[in-house]
């Protein structure tokens, strides 16, 4: 429904009629008498069904929330009542002739309700309070608004007419008590309101009406006859007026815009309220004067405890106020996670320092964290987090300040002159050889150190331990090392070639090289290892061990893996179909343990067997005992593969610390004694702590694989010596220099080739 704005106005310039023709009829009445004075209790019944007309005119048209038409519907109820007990006066008047006939009991209690409602109507306009606190301070502060303007209109409004000379009616009496009460209730509640269904200048004109009361109420004390006559035709009228302009101006905002409550009334109804009390002191002290001096009293009071509740709130606000500044200053300078200092603190410290003296910082980063995060989820590696954060703050104790910069990287900075990187370092180091978090994880971190002078620029003394932090892990991890000069360019070179990687694979610069496995009593080949081999093209051909911790740290060892199986595949078929399917029984590509954690892993061997044709059972995937410990994922997807018919190798046997548990749990095929057991063993003095240690080891691996029906394959064989020492120890495969070194597809294929035709019938 839209709301015609217009519609209003007839009514306001109805009642507004009514009162200019009863102020007209009474400036007539004055000067030359004509007519009864009765008529002047005619204007105000008529102007309040005017204003009552409007009221019913804006409940039938215009568009209002539910509180605002229970609002308006009890100021049709009042205007409605005023409007009949004043139509009963004008009876009575009309029947008594005299200028001031007594008002009806009648016409006094229809007149008194109506006031009453629209008391009422004010009483439940909602005031938008969001809770108990704020709804006890409104309180507070509305009744001392409410005795003060209260005070104020008892005084100069009622308190005359109640001593007057001449008694008024206890009706009269009332009733003005009622509209002052209406005033001061309204006044407080606009002063409060913020905003609602009902507007604030309607709100204000309905109040307004109250304060009609006080000028009736002079005129009745200070003008007689003439003023009762004057109240009656002039003033109690414009009531009305004020009534249906509130009706129109609640018609053009049928919803008030939210404004600032009136914090300042309180104060404003202590300074009003002194005003009755000074002009109470000079003369004679009558009950009036005494109840103005109780209230002056009681608002006095009333206005100290709202003091002390604001002080408390200011206080408590204070304090809110300090201790969130706080928060956003730790929250700015901490880790949300860890609740360590976060890199802005750190940078800032670390240059305070610099500006003292020496600084050491310690870059600490965790080991395959993408892998725990991929395998295991993020909320794992949060734990884990949370975990390394812990042992930082143990074990640097009061040596340092360990922050975290982002990601699994974490910062010591070294705070005691008297403590060494190298110590702090080297204690963080053991205190991750046990499972961390609840989630008990493995873990490992690199370490760098770096120690710069006064003066030195901030971002040079991190570039140098980020430097070192590098230097740690292509060590092989779980390593500190300390920066010096010269360290930068072998690992920018590192880091360079992990950015040729990517173009290497595109460009096809990669190959596979085969290593002979063979029976060392024959010398016939039984199968290969497939090893990655990068010819550069300007470097030539690059050694696994510089890129294949590039391809690990870099993450391209999934696609690189991936890339020598199914090529692994491929030549394997091709090989048995050439040579029969009795030619080799092993092919074995080597898998790292980010290929196992790729969730696409056991897929892409399904696939390479499926499209080479290979048999899977010819396939042998060698894991080291690293790879093969890392939790749930990768055990379930070396069981996928063992149900598959592809056989498992564990590579460099006897080196960890669980491998013979491990071999319970581990659907392995095949062992590989490592090259460290094999080292030396023919030079080793028979009887010798070293010859029995390295013996006992080699002997202890090939018996126990016999006893779990598995195969055994000594790994770095370089001599004939070694040969014969470990056939002597039951070893009947062997893998090294001795026996054949890696070579290209062709070259194995003229092996091959050779070995077929040695075994041929002639």
């Amino acid at each position: 429904m839209t709301a015609d704005h217009r519609a209003p106005l007839r009514h306001v310039a109805a009642t507004f009629g009514v009162t200019a023709a009863g102020a007209l009829w009474y400036v007539l009445w004055t000067v030359t008498g004509i007519g009864p004075a009765t008529v002047s209790y005619l204007p105000l019944p008529l102007a309040a069904a005017g204003a009552a007309a409007a009221v019913l005119d804006l409940l039938r048209r215009a568009p209002l929330t539910p509180p605002a038409v229970r609002f308006w519907r009890l100021m049709l109820v009042a205007f409605g009542l005023v409007g009949a007990g004043y139509t009963v006066l004008a009876v009575a008047g009309f029947r008594d002739t005299s200028i001031l006939p007594p008002m009806p009991l009648s016409a006094a209690a229809l007149a008194g309700a109506g006031f009453l409602a629209a008391m009422w109507a004010m009483v439940r306009v909602p005031l938008g309070i969001a809770g108990a606190g704020e709804r006890w301070r409104q309180w507070l502060d509305r009744a001392i608004a409410f005795l003060g303007c209260g005070t104020v209109l008892f005084h100069f409004g009622l308190a005359p007419v109640m001593t007057a000379a001449t008694p008024w009616s206890a009706q009269t009496i009332v009733l003005l008590g009622l509209s002052r009460a209406l005033a001061a209730g309204g006044i407080t509640k606009v002063a409060y309101i913020r905003g609602g269904p009902i507007d604030r200048s309607a709100l204000r004109l309905i109040g307004s009406t109250g304060l009609t009361g006080a000028v009736v109420a002079l005129l009745l004390v200070h003008g007689g006859d003439a003023g009762s006559v004057a109240d009656q035709a002039v003033v109690m009228p414009f009531a009305a007026v004020l009534g249906a302009l509130a009706v129109r101006r609640q018609w053009q905002h049928a919803a008030a815009g939210r404004g600032r409550a009136g914090v300042w009334l309180p104060y404003l109804a202590v300074a009003a309220v002194d005003v009755p009390l000074i002009a109470v002191i000079p003369g004679e002290l009558t009950t009036a004067d005494r109840l103005v001096i109780a209230a002056s009293v009681l608002v006095t009071g009333l206005v100290t405890v709202r003091q002390f509740v604001a002080f408390r709130e200011n206080a408590r606000l204070l304090a809110d106020k300090r201790a969130s500044q706080e928060r956003l200053e730790h929250d700015a300078t901490h880790d949300g996670l860890t609740g360590l200092p976060n890199r802005a603190l750190f940078r800032q410290r670390l240059a305070a320092q610099l500006d003292r003296g020496d600084a050491t910082v310690l870059l600490v980063d965790l080991d395959d964290f993408k892998r725990i995060n991929d395998s295991l989820g993020h909320d794992v590696g949060d734990h884990l987090l949370i975990a390394v954060a812990a042992v930082l703050r143990r074990e640097t104790g009061a040596d340092g300040l360990p922050v975290r910069l982002g990601g699994d990287e974490f910062a010591v900075l070294v705070t005691d002159p008297t403590a060494l990187g190298e110590t702090i370092a080297q204690r963080v180091l053991d205190a991750f050889t046990g499972p961390l978090s609840e989630h008990r994880l493995l873990a490992h971190a690199s370490v760098g150190i770096a120690t710069a002078s006064a003066g030195t620029p901030l971002d040079s003394l991190l570039r140098d331990a980020d430097v070192a932090m590098y230097a740690a892990k292509q060590r092989g991890k779980a390593n500190w090392v300390r920066y010096h000069d010269g360290m930068a360019q072998p690992v920018a070179s590192h880091a360079q070639l992990g950015g040729e990687l990517r173009r290497a694979l595109d460009a096809g610069e990669f190959t596979v090289h085969y290593q002979p496995i063979i029976a060392i009593r024959t010398g016939r080949i039984v199968g290969v290892e497939a090893l990655a081999r990068w010819q550069h093209p300007t470097r030539g051909m690059i050694s696994p061990a510089e890129f294949i911790p590039a391809a690990e740290s870099t993450g391209l060892i999934v696609p690189l893996g991936r890339w020598v199986l199914r090529e692994t595949c491929r030549q394997a078929a091709a090989w048995l179909a050439e040579f029969g399917s009795d030619a080799l029984q092993k092919f074995g590509p080597n898998v790292s343990a980010r290929q196992l954690h790729d969730p696409d892993f056991v897929s892409d061997v399904q696939s390479a067997l499926a499209d080479s044709g290979l048999p899977a059972d010819r396939l042998v995937l060698e894991l080291t005992e690293s790879a093969v410990l890392r939790g749930p994922q990768v055990s379930r997807a070396l069981f996928r593969l063992h149900a598959l018919g592809v056989r498992l190798a564990l590579d460099d046997f006897g080196t960890g610390e669980s491998s013979l548990s491990l071999l319970r749990a581990f659907p392995a095929a095949i062992i590989k004694l490592d090259k460290s057991f094999v080292d030396g063993i023919e030079l080793d003095p028979p009887g010798s702590p070293e010859a029995d240690a390295r013996q006992a080891v080699a002997r202890a691996v090939v018996q126990l694989s016999l006893a779990l029906g598995l195969d055994t394959v000594a790994e770095g064989i370089e001599n004939a010596a070694q040969a014969d020492r470990l056939i002597e120890l039951g070893y009947s495969l062997g893998q090294g220099y001795h026996l054949a070194r890696p070579m290209p597809a062709t070259e194995m294929t003229q092996l091959l080739s050779t070995q077929r035709d040695l075994v041929s019938p002639s």
